[in-house]
């Protein structure tokens, strides 16, 4: 009877999360030069073309959103027990979330030079509608009436604003609050390297070459207080991008980040987790984070290969904590391989596989315990209803191993069922 009733409100719930991604489908307007599209012909766009055939026609204002509808059935487990000998996680069983929402604003300013806002509308970890951060991006700089100037530019690219640093290429495969289309999955990386931070930052993008230097304040809530507590953030990215030629696309860019003092990199995502009320219940549940308390230098690595239906990305992350500043050198890894197989009539329909894990110095240990691991499995399956309307499902399991007898996640696993329907436009 209890496989009957899971069975009933699985297919209960496909159904209602199918007809929420039915009621609304959108196309893209037409007038924002460079621009990526948030729907399915966005995908695997990364930092968004260079070379754009978008003639400029005057001032043009594109409102858009995002709409991202849960519903879980996970289960979670622990060998950790209180004093009384009871279990501290929460009671959990298959229902759905609070539905997420984006609000998406481009405006084209000038010729070559574009406005990009985001508002968080609904997410897990806030009620109320904030923004989220946007930027100004020029491609051209029309106001200096310069032949060399246009000529340099049609290199160049500047971005400044507060900002999604450009730190690694996880950052355009993971779910950000309701915009979800861009990821195959429904949960983002163990280590979810993300945040936003006042600043600039720097492009030099020619024939597949992509160099790129970016320096912000360094602070996700920025603020002239405490400036002996607070440093920059410098960033880069150098990397290589085929663009898909004879039918194979060829990526591999490598990246670092650093401060003098601890920042949000790892903790920055606002929204909060993908997997509600798992292990310790807060709003960035299942998350991973390394036990660092200064600053910290990390590096990643991602390759990226296309053949017709199928992809391939790959993530090798290292961070390494000051010795200076309150610091203990900890240190922390993350690893990530993914295949996605996209197919039918115009690649509707996808197949994906992704295994991740982080072992090191881990957020949540216990002594006498000297590194933990974090390791997760996710399926997933998916269908671009329309181009902008997507229904899909994740089956994931993650393990703690290596916390301490006397941590939350002593023995800890959770595992389980995802659907989820997504709007974008």
């Amino acid at each position: 009877m209890k496989t009957l009733k899971r069975f009933l409100t699985v297919t209960m719930a496909a159904l209602f999360v199918g007809a929420f991604a039915m009621t609304t489908q959108a196309q893209n307007t037409d007038g924002l030069q460079y621009f990526s599209s948030y729907g399915q012909d966005g995908l695997n766009t990364f930092e968004g073309p260079k070379v754009d055939d978008t003639e400029y026609d005057g001032f043009k204002l594109k409102w858009g959103a995002a709409f991202t509808q849960h519903w879980q059935d996970l289960v979670q487990s622990t060998d950790f027990r209180d004093a009384d000998g009871n279990s501290p996680l929460a009671d959990i069983g298959p229902g759905f979330n609070l539905a997420t929402a984006n609000m998406n604003l481009d405006a084209q300013l000038a010729d070559g030079m574009r406005l990009h806002l985001i508002t968080y509308l609904s997410s897990r970890h806030h009620s109320e509608a904030w923004v989220k951060g946007g930027y100004l991006q020029a491609d051209k700089l029309p106001m200096f009436h310069s032949d060399l100037v246009d000529n340099l530019m049609n290199y160049l690219r500047l971005r400044i604003g507060h900002m999604e640093v450009n730190y690694g290429d996880t950052h355009f495969r993971r779910t950000d609050n309701a915009n979800s289309l861009r990821n195959p999955f429904v949960g983002n990386y163990l280590m979810d390297s993300f945040t936003t931070e006042v600043g600039a930052e720097a492009y030099l993008m020619n024939s597949g070459v992509i160099a790129m230097l970016g320096v912000t304040g360094g602070q996700l809530h920025p603020s002239v207080t405490n400036p002996d507590g607070r440093a920059p953030s410098v960033y880069g990215k150098l990397g290589y991008d085929n663009h898909a030629e004879n039918g194979l696309r060829f990526r591999l860019t490598g990246s670092f980040y650093h401060n003098n003092y601890k920042t949000h990199l790892y903790h920055g995502d606002r929204s909060g987790a993908r997997y509600y009320n798992i292990m310790d219940g807060g709003a960035w549940s299942g998350r991973v984070e390394p036990a660092f308390s200064a600053g910290f230098t990390s590096f990643m690595i991602n390759p990226f290969v296309k053949y017709e239906g199928f992809e391939f990305f790959g993530v090798f992350e290292s961070t390494t904590e000051r010795e200076s500043n309150g610091g203990n050198g900890n240190n922390a890894q993350q690893w990530s391989v993914e295949g996605i197989y996209r197919f039918g009539n115009a690649d509707q329909l996808f197949l994906g596989a992704r295994y991740n894990t982080v072992n090191g110095d881990l957020a949540g240990a216990v002594a006498p315990t000297t590194e933990q691991s974090v390791d997760r499995t996710q399926i997933s399956a998916g269908w671009f209803m329309t181009k902008n309307v997507l229904m899909k499902g994740e089956y994931v399991i993650q393990n703690y191993n290596d916390f301490g007898t006397n941590s939350l996640y002593n023995g800890a696993q959770f595992k389980g069922l995802m659907v989820e329907a997504a709007i974008a436009f």
